[in-house]
């Protein structure tokens, strides 16, 4: 029997007017990769600050039993001593400094007020090696792809001395791709004796790579499930995150899509804000009629995002050129406030960043893209704006104690509903979805496509982009597929397979190879 390096006794940890973890017993063998799942605010990353430290001992109630002794982790330095090593969703890599000063970040080589930059970069190439990334270490984080950052990230848990690695969503901004050889990593390290944590949402890449399953509910163990003794399907997986089976991921709809064009877009051009000569989106035409969802397909960096961004309003980009049409009329959309009152809403695959203001209220986040719509003579009626915010969590089934509460303090999921929300509030015709479901739990995905369903019933436009293939297939009546800032494809949602949609990307691919 494999040595317990891990073990979580009874943890009880409870935030004001919420417990968030409720007697869970965690236990993790050496060597294993073990997986935490559950829905969003189950209390996985809860779990898991408390085991690296950033909540302290004395915040919560159990014991933490690592490498057979008890501990009493004060802070995230305490546990890194130990070899435990995490590794958050939001990358925590300081964009203009190089890939080897982020990678000694805290942990510098040298003396005291002397830095030794040849070891720095010489241990930063090593690890860079094991990882498996062809990158010079003085090359700046910011030049690299979000997958490359990933495997730095990875590197610098290494140089760590890392002996039990906790990766949370490591492939939530990855393509299928770079999600498969991270995982093939993970796989060669425990090769060599390492230990990892992963907590993840993606079900075929939990079947796919882990040794035991824990599952946790609303903040309670429910069940572990061991590889070698169980039989693992994905729907007993979901049955235990939710409490229910789903035999159907996608909820029907009956489409009902109007002959009307509502968003016409007719050779479109966008330049990179930086890189001026260097062309993002090319020549783009595409529409989307009235009760329609179009899908956006294509790999990471094929100019999806930049296309909507710089449709909504000319948020990103230089050098910009092309036609947009609003039922039908040509319009000049210079600016975000342009988009929204020609009825154009884009809701941000970085809901932390540029969706919400997380310091904020749930309630300002709700109205903040129609302040008129809570306003009288300019000043805002703070009544109003709590009866819509109520309105909208009740519509969208936000999980949260009052809208008065920091936007967040929310899960995952209910911060995108609450995005939703906001964008729902300004009632758009037409909604730009960018990754509207990425690293939020299967029930919290099936909440976002019904209100998908009950926008285009409604009468209303979406498009939706997501790096999930089968989400596009299951939800889209018409699916573009882009390469290299390019419409390379159109297929029928219909007709849509995996298999199809790569095609057209690889075909592509191939011919500019």
């Amino acid at each position: 029997m494999a040595k317990i390096l891990l073990e979580m006794k009874d943890i009880t940890k409870t935030f004001p007017g919420v417990k968030a973890l409720d007697n869970v017993n965690f236990k993790v063998e050496e060597g294993e990769i073990h997986t935490l799942v559950g829905e969003n605010g189950a209390g996985k990353s809860t779990l898991m600050n408390i085991l690296s430290g950033i909540y302290p001992y004395g915040s919560y109630e159990g014991e933490v039993i690592y490498d057979g002794r008890e501990c009493h982790f004060m802070n995230i330095k305490d546990s890194e001593e130990k070899g435990i090593v995490i590794i958050h969703q939001e990358l925590a890599l300081v964009p203009y400094m190089t890939i080897g000063e982020n990678m000694f970040l805290g942990n510098e080589r040298g003396r005291a007020f002397a830095i030794d930059w040849d070891e720095t970069y010489d241990k930063a190439d090593k690890y860079l090696r094991i990882v498996g990334l062809e990158e010079s270490s003085r090359t700046l984080v910011k030049d690299i792809s979000v997958g490359k950052q990933q495997l730095v990230e990875i590197a610098k848990a290494l140089a760590k001395n890392a002996k039990l690695l906790i990766l949370d969503e490591p492939t939530a901004s990855l393509n299928e791709k770079d999600s498969k050889a991270l995982l093939d990593l993970l796989l060669q390290f425990k090769k060599e004796g390492l230990t990892s944590i992963l907590i993840s949402h993606k079900l075929n890449e939990i079947s796919y790579i882990a040794d035991k399953i824990t599952i946790i509910r609303d903040g309670a163990t429910i069940e572990t499930l061991d590889k070698t003794v169980d039989t693992i399907t994905e729907d007993r997986i979901i049955r235990g995150m939710v409490g229910r089976s789903m035999s159907d991921r996608f909820p029907k709809r009956e489409s009902k899509v109007i002959d009307d064009i509502s968003l016409e877009v007719e050779k479109w051009n966008v330049n990179h804000p930086l890189y001026e000569e260097r062309k993002v989106v090319d020549n783009v035409s595409m529409y989307v009629k009235k009760g329609e969802v179009v899908g956006v397909a294509g790999l990471m960096g094929a100019g999806r995002t930049e296309l909507a961004m710089s449709l909504f309003g000319r948020s990103y980009g230089t050098n910009i050129s092309g036609k947009i049409k609003i039922g039908g009329k040509e319009v000049q959309l210079h600016n975000v406030s342009e988009a929204i009152k020609e009825g154009l809403a884009y809701v941000t695959e970085d809901r932390k960043d540029n969706g919400l203001i997380l310091s904020n209220s749930i309630k300002h986040n709700i109205t903040l893209a129609n302040l008129s719509g809570v306003s009288n003579k300019g000043i805002i009626d703070s009544d109003e704006e709590y009866n819509v915010a109520l309105n909208q969590r009740e519509k969208l089934n936000i999980k949260c104690p009052t809208v008065e509460q920091n936007v967040g303090n929310l899960s995952g999921g209910n911060q995108q509903k609450a995005l939703l929300a906001k964008w729902m509030f300004a009632d758009p015709e037409i909604l730009i979805l960018d990754e509207p479901t990425r690293g939020i739990d299967v029930g919290a995905k099936y909440e976002i496509y019904c209100i998908i369903n009950q926008l285009v019933a409604e009468g209303r436009s979406v498009i939706l982009i997501s790096s999930e293939l089968l989400e596009v297939i299951g939800m889209c009546d018409r699916i573009y597929i882009m390469d290299s800032g390019r419409i390379v494809g159109e297929v029928e949602g219909a007709e849509a397979t995996q298999e199809n949609i790569m095609a057209h990307i690889l075909k592509t691919t191939n011919k500019g190879a």
